[in-house]
């Protein structure tokens, strides 16, 4: 663990202060409405245009689109400026909601309201002089992207679920069986979380379910537990309490590193270490912890904005609430009690 010096602590300290000045001046003004279009060819590769010279963020690579004109739908406006941008006609009802992601740029808000394409008329083209690139979903981060295009890039290739694993899993062989019929079910993000175990006793489960989840190509991450995420090979997920501890990403490039948030320092903080993805919540009250005080949708959203992580809904959450998280920014929905076979259902 690599503890931070007092400099490099005030200055960091220094940024997220500069930041959250910005944002509070902008928290009064109305955020620009935004619609995009994630477009897949037969070959599943995306198309991303780039934004012209004279343009706000010139150069970058965007997921193709424009502003909501008023009097419009999310729908219309996206229709519409796919015809104006890449010559395309689009029919409203082959635009599925992916994700809507609001964030506040250091001069400005956006929601950007993003949905999946099934069908066009025409061959899109750069009618505005734009480039367009056409790139398989595993290479759009190599592009330089508006920070609040990469949630949308999350939203597109990685798990809408996060399923933690109850703090008393039984036998190893039930706990085993069980994770087996939660990855069968389709989850793939899996936190090991485990608080009453140390020790050789807690090894043994992370032995078993790293083998359980390599089984199904689904990736692994302890609660907590850095020194053993890096013997065995899998990813961590830190406490708040752990965040300040840190300089950097504790683990190398390959192996996910996650953290529990509550508040926009927090989140902050998970941003400068260059964290995979944050939770955060409570957003509803939930048994586990009755006496936090929920976040509330509205709030979340007014978070989000704040950074460009992937964030997922924890706190009350159950499988119905996916919709709804998408709509507040949310990569998708994390607990225990909608996820794990034994606890509720799917």
């Amino acid at each position: 663990m690599r503890i931070p010096s007092t400099a490099q602590r005030s200055n960091r300290v220094a940024q997220q202060v500069s930041r959250g000045s910005r944002l509070r001046c902008l928290m009064g003004t109305e955020p620009i409405h935004v619609c995009a279009a994630v477009l897949e060819d037969a070959q599943g590769r995306v198309l991303l245009a780039r934004r012209s010279q004279g343009r706000d963020l010139a150069g970058a690579w965007e997921f193709p689109g424009g502003k909501r004109e008023p009097g419009e739908t999310p729908q219309q406006a996206l229709c519409r400026e796919l015809h104006e941008e890449l010559g395309i006609r689009v029919q409203a009802h082959d635009c599925r909601p992916l994700i809507r992601v609001p964030h506040a740029y250091p001069h400005k808000r956006i929601v950007l309201d993003v949905y999946r394409v099934g069908a066009w008329h025409g061959k899109p083209r750069g009618k505005e002089g734009q480039a367009l690139a056409w790139t398989p979903g595993y290479r759009l981060g190599e592009y330089a992207m508006p920070a609040a295009d990469l949630p949308v890039i999350a939203a597109l290739m990685q798990p809408e679920q996060y399923l933690l694993t109850p703090a008393t899993a039984g036998p190893l062989r039930g706990f085993a069986e069980e994770l087996r019929v939660a990855l069968g079910q389709g989850a793939r993000r899996i936190q090991l979380r485990m608080p009453n175990l140390d020790g050789n006793d807690l090894r043994e489960y992370a032995h078993l379910a790293r083998a359980v989840c390599v089984e199904f190509g689904a990736s692994l991450l302890l609660n907590a537990h850095v020194d053993l995420a890096r013997e065995i090979g899998v990813g961590v997920h830190l406490r708040a309490a752990q965040l300040a501890a840190f300089d950097a990403r504790p683990l190398a490039p390959e192996l996910p590193v996650a953290a529990s948030c509550h508040n926009a320092a927090e989140l902050a903080r998970a941003q400068a270490l260059g964290v995979d993805f944050v939770v955060l919540g409570p957003v509803q009250r939930t048994p586990s912890h009755p006496d936090a005080t929920p976040l509330g949708w509205a709030a979340f959203a007014a978070l989000r904005e704040a950074v460009s992580l992937p964030i997922y809904a924890i706190g009350g959450m159950c499988v119905g609430d996916l919709n709804v998280a998408r709509q507040h920014g949310a990569q998708g929905i994390a607990g225990i009690s909608a996820l794990w076979p034994s606890c509720g259902s799917r």
